[in-house]
């Protein structure tokens, strides 16, 4: 497989050598090691600090699509009432997963360039009264932030759980879960943590464990069996010691760099990215930078020029950057500057190929 000397997709990140090392390394079993429970225990309290949460703080081992499939199985069953906030892709994609278990679901939806209406997610919740309110902090693909407080504010207001995939924004800009009334928070490795798409993180609330012991859902995805660890040291499944270690290297390292310097330093990196972009004529795809995500920049393909012809030319260059998915497939794509790719220099190098490219 060819490797890119600058790689800038917006997830799976580039993996630092000092996380990649974890993997080096011979473990024990993490069904019967205290050694693993323990590590797993300051894990939980290393993302709670980061993710602004005194709540319970669950990791599993696979890609985050595993637990956004699986919070929906665990918190609500047929029949119950959800509604999707959707401003993309994803958020779209919570209201086809709904249908699919059977939940009555309702979209508030935006165009993928603009955020929703929190006013008609208000209205739609005072009439509808659904069970669960889900939405997308960043919306990968179309490069925006969703303000979450007032979205939370609403749930409490209509009794709702408040469900948050932030796989694409936690780690790299303030999620706050409990000041935002998160029931359950939804993050990836692979994206602002610098790791493979090895590990889900997710935060739960109070609230959310109440639905999901009476949900009772059983499957691999299930959250119940993981309520009680690590104090009840036994695992619903062989655990990725591997991968917790890399995530303990990760943690660590931001905690050493300073939860607010990483967030500031992933906004450096964005303004650096727009502000090229501007000078060399690429057209941002939202409608206004000041819904843009610090984690990742979403731009239409240059004019002259299709995805895939400006994809190679990039990737000729040591470039790569993402393409896109549904719609914006072939006409928007991607700069991800998050996780270890929240580096100015590196972005900088990126945005002098692209310049070149555009040039030539």
């Amino acid at each position: 497989m060819k490797e890119y000397p600058i790689g800038l997709i917006p997830g799976p990140v580039q993996v630092p050598r000092k996380i990649r090392e974890a993997w080096l390394a011979d473990y024990g079993s993490s069904d019967l090691e205290r050694e693993f429970f323990d590590l797993y225990a300051e894990n939980q309290t290393l993302l709670q600090g980061l993710l602004g949460t005194k709540e319970s703080v669950v990791i599993t081992s696979g890609e985050a699509m595993s637990i956004l499939w699986g919070a929906l199985k665990s918190a609500i069953s047929p029949g119950d009432r959800l509604l999707a906030v959707a401003g993309g892709l994803f958020g779209e994609g919570f209201a086809d997963m709904g249908k699919d278990i059977g939940a009555s679901v309702e979209t508030v939806a935006s165009e993928y360039d603009s955020l929703p209406d929190p006013e008609k997610v208000r209205a739609a919740a005072l009439r509808f009264r659904p069970r669960i309110i889900t939405a997308v902090h960043c919306e990968t693909p179309s490069g925006t932030l969703t303000p979450l407080k007032t979205l939370g504010d609403i749930a409490r207001e209509v009794d709702a759980l408040f469900l948050v995939d932030f796989v694409s924004s936690g780690g790299g800009v303030a999620v706050d879960a409990d000041s935002n009334h998160i029931d359950i928070g939804l993050l990836g490795s692979q994206k602002a943590l610098s790791l493979p798409p090895s590990l889900s993180i997710s935060t739960l609330s109070a609230r959310a464990w109440e639905a999901i012991g009476q949900v009772r859902y059983s499957g691999y995805d299930a959250y119940l069996p993981w309520k009680n660890v690590p104090a009840h040291p036994s695992m619903p499944y062989t655990h990725d010691w591997h991968s917790m270690a890399a995530l303990n290297v990760s943690l660590l390292s931001i905690m050493e760099e300073g939860r607010e310097q990483v967030f500031a330093r992933h906004s450096r990196a964005a303004e650096l990215c727009r502000s090229a972009a501007r000078e060399m004529g690429l057209r941002l795809f939202p409608v206004s930078e000041t819904i843009c995500s610090p984690t990742v920049s979403a731009f239409y393909v240059p004019e002259g020029w299709t995805w895939e012809k400006f994809d190679l030319a990039l990737r000729g260059h040591g470039l790569a950057v993402g393409g896109n998915y549904g719609h914006l497939a072939g006409k928007v794509f991607r700069i991800g500057h998050m996780g270890s790719q929240a580096d100015e220099t590196l972005v900088k190098s990126g945005m002098e190929i692209i310049k070149g490219v555009l040039k030539r």
